[in-house]
């Protein structure tokens, strides 16, 4: 049996930032059509015109902080708490109206691709 070495234990909050000049973005993992990411945001919010508009599904898990996040045609933002997840469709427009100042807003994103 051949023995395999894992990788070093890390903790996702571990070493936050009091304040970025733009958000922090971090692959974590990512293999096939599925990508991990950490982003962390100090009030940052996406310029104003501007929307992610995405090739994949992307699922989001709001880990820390605060946040509002507009979807293309709802009337108005979703403010987003720790523990809050949602899955946003691949081409699904939307934009982050809001991050918290006061505290690291920490993002933890998967996107893939659906069968």
């Amino acid at each position: 049996m051949t023995k395999t070495t894992l990788p070093e234990t890390q903790n996702l909050l571990a070493g936050l930032p009091d304040r970025l000049d733009e958000e922090a973005y971090a692959e974590l993992a990512k293999g096939g059509a599925c990508r991990l990411a950490r982003i962390i945001s100090t009030g940052q919010a996406t310029p104003a015109g501007d929307w992610y508009d995405q090739p994949q599904d992307e699922w989001v898990l709001l880990v820390s902080g605060g946040a509002r996040l507009l979807i293309e045609g709802e009337e108005a933002p979703r403010t987003l708490g720790p523990g809050d997840f949602l899955l946003i469709p691949a081409r699904k427009r939307h934009r982050v109206e809001w991050t918290d100042e006061a505290r690291p807003t920490v993002w933890l994103v998967l996107h893939f691709t659906a069968d």
